[in-house]
């Protein structure tokens, strides 16, 4: 396993690869590197042998696809990968042998407890033990948890109900795809063709991400209770969930009803969201300023708002949020992960190193 010295590297410096390119969350990825400024020569392009030689456009450039094959990450500082679970299963541990250390946005090792699960502005401190490899949460989570986390500095947070709505790019280019054609075909007078989705998503809400649990909860709603409680480092934390697919391209967005141990006021709730990193307050009903999905597509923060009592429950506040799911849902998430280690020197696992 190669070891690196790092001590003076900056974030220009670090050879990333993207495995899963040609996807929605690493193209976004490679956008974002594009905005930072990040050198072409210190960027790998990985995805699978279909779209092995295919060239993505890079500035004014363009970079060439490689297949993402075990033997491919030689050299790599950072490896993000964001092709599947099946995919990082694979490679995601050949590429830590050869000195890589992996970003994982898929599902694979999210509860593995050997592994970090880091919202960057949450639990920072928990790159400190990776072993190689750091998971980031659903896009749905990632929102869900840095309010939670600003909230909970008023009062313990007992329970929290949470509706989501969800844009078809949390299924990735395909799904944005589907919406678009059915779009066409039913303003056009045809049928919608279903692929993706079960049903017609176009025009149309499906109370169905993911597959079905035994208990009637779906897959992506047992994860926003299973990661918010690893990330939050809370056991007890009460979740419940449902997960709606709807017909918008990009940003996923959330109702919250939020039971507190004590009483929380609104006035205290926007503060402290306010003063958190990576929230943005958009909370003005009078002059119709909302979180909406058209507003936090293409920008970083969590935008919240319609932060208000909940009349429902004694200590409670309910509100609604927007974000970007494929910015900070996905490749932003990644790449703050990134700096964080590179800032705290731990690109390393953490049986590499030694205490100082």
């Amino acid at each position: 396993m190669r070891t690196r010295y790092i001590e003076k590297m900056n974030s220009r410096d670090l050879n990333i690869a993207i495995v899963g390119a040609t996807g929605a969350a690493g193209g976004t990825a490679l956008k974002l590197l594009l905005e930072r400024g990040h050198p072409s020569d210190k960027i790998t392009l990985m995805a699978s042998s279909r779209s092995a030689g295919r060239k993505i456009q890079y500035g004014d450039g363009h970079i060439v696809i490689s297949e993402a094959a075990s033997e491919t990450f030689n050299g790599i500082d950072v490896a993000i990968f964001a092709a599947g679970g099946l995919v990082s299963r694979r490679l995601a541990p050949r590429a830590v042998e050869q000195g890589a250390f992996v970003i994982d946005k898929g599902s694979i090792f999210r509860m593995d407890p050997s592994i970090p699960l880091v919202v960057p502005e949450v639990n920072a401190d928990d790159i400190e033990w990776h072993p190689g490899i750091v998971s980031t949460p659903n896009c749905t989570s990632t929102p869900f948890v840095m309010v939670l986390d600003a909230l909970r500095k008023l009062s313990a947070i007992e329970a929290v109900t949470v509706a989501t709505y969800q844009s078809v790019t949390g299924s990735g280019s395909a799904g944005q795809q589907e919406l678009i054609q059915q779009s066409q075909n039913v303003l056009g007078g045809t049928k919608a063709e279903l692929d993706v989705y079960p049903h017609q998503i176009a025009f149309n809400i499906l109370p169905h991400v993911d597959d079905f649990l035994s208990g009637g909860y779906t897959k992506e709603e047992q994860k926003m209770l299973n990661e918010s409680r690893k990330i939050l480092h809370d056991e007890n934390l009460a979740v419940s969930a449902t997960c709606v697919r709807v017909p918008v391209e990009i940003s996923h967005s959330e109702s919250l009803q939020i039971e507190f141990e004590s009483n929380v006021t609104v006035d205290d709730a926007k503060q402290v969201l306010s003063e958190y990193d990576g929230v943005l307050v958009v909370d003005d009903p009078s002059r119709n300023e909302y979180p909406m999905p058209i507003t936090a597509a293409g920008g970083d923060d969590v935008l919240v708002g319609r932060i208000r009592k909940d009349t429902a429950h004694k200590n409670g506040l309910a509100l609604w949020l927007s974000c970007d799911n494929l910015r900070k849902g996905a490749a932003l998430n990644a790449l703050q992960i990134m700096d964080e280690a590179l800032r705290r020197n731990v690109l390393n696992p953490a049986s590499q190193r030694t205490s100082k």
